[in-house]
């Protein structure tokens, strides 16, 4: 099996179960200057879980790009 056809079926799956398919986020944060990069799939819903952007669902399932480094 094919890394696509992986990722496809982890958000199938989640889809199946009542969550909302959510674009991944650009690695390059979007209004947010606490960050250099997007380093873990959460970083767009900071704001969600700041109470500053509510959402229409309760649940979402993406396939996050990211970046890992270590120094």
């Amino acid at each position: 099996m094919k890394a696509n056809d992986i990722r496809q079926k982890f958000l199938q799956y989640f889809q199946d179960h009542n969550h909302k398919a959510i674009q991944s986020a650009s690695l390059v944060p979007e209004n947010d200057p606490t960050l250099f990069f997007v380093n873990a799939g959460m970083v767009q819903f900071k704001d969600v879980f700041l109470g500053k952007d509510p959402r229409p669902y309760k649940t979402a399932v993406s396939s996050q790009k990211c970046l890992r480094v270590s120094g």
